[in-house]
């Protein structure tokens, strides 16, 4: 959840579901807040020390130009607006905090408690799946797991074969 907030690869709602999935309601639900409050803290902190022009670069001009207005129409409630309204992107809202005046223990405040319905609800949903299901979800797992380390490993020999 930590990388998915900094690199945004994937939905959030899908690491949730496969957090309940995998390890229960409750579990997943810890898992997945305590992860994104982590990825959240993260992407405010690199918008509060790295600044604008590194954020527009993470993300691009025009979802900046999308948090500002919902800055500017919501002012300090756009955090937990945008937490309980799951079609607006987290990270774009935690760049575009640490972007502006707020205090981070605000930020966090509203973040934790804005993401807790859409957490419990994506881990309860995950957890109800059947257990053949929860099976071929552990071997896709692992199969995209073993195929990231295999692409790491041949992209580092590579990298030292031509540095050589």
């Amino acid at each position: 959840m930590v990388l998915q907030s900094v690199i945004a690869p994937l939905p959030a709602f899908l690491i949730t579901f496969a957090n309940g999935l995998l390890f229960g309601v409750w579990w997943g639900a810890a898992l997945s807040w305590s992860s994104a409050m982590l990825g959240a803290a993260l992407c405010f902190f690199i918008a509060r020390a790295l600044g604008r022009p590194v954020v527009v670069k993470l993300l691009s001009e025009s979802a900046m130009n999308t948090s500002d207005r919902f800055f500017q129409r919501y002012g300090q409630h756009t955090v937990l607006i945008a937490r309980l309204v799951p079609v607006i992107s987290f990270d774009v809202i935690s760049y575009g905090s640490g972007l502006t005046s707020m205090r981070f223990v605000w930020f966090a405040v509203a973040t934790g408690i804005g993401q807790l319905p859409a957490t419990l609800l994506y881990s309860y949903l995950g957890d109800r799946v059947s257990g053949s299901i929860k099976a071929l979800f552990w071997a896709f797992g692992i199969v995209i797991a073993v195929s990231i380390i295999i692409w790491l490993v041949k992209t580092k020999t590579s990298h030292h074969k031509h540095v050589l």
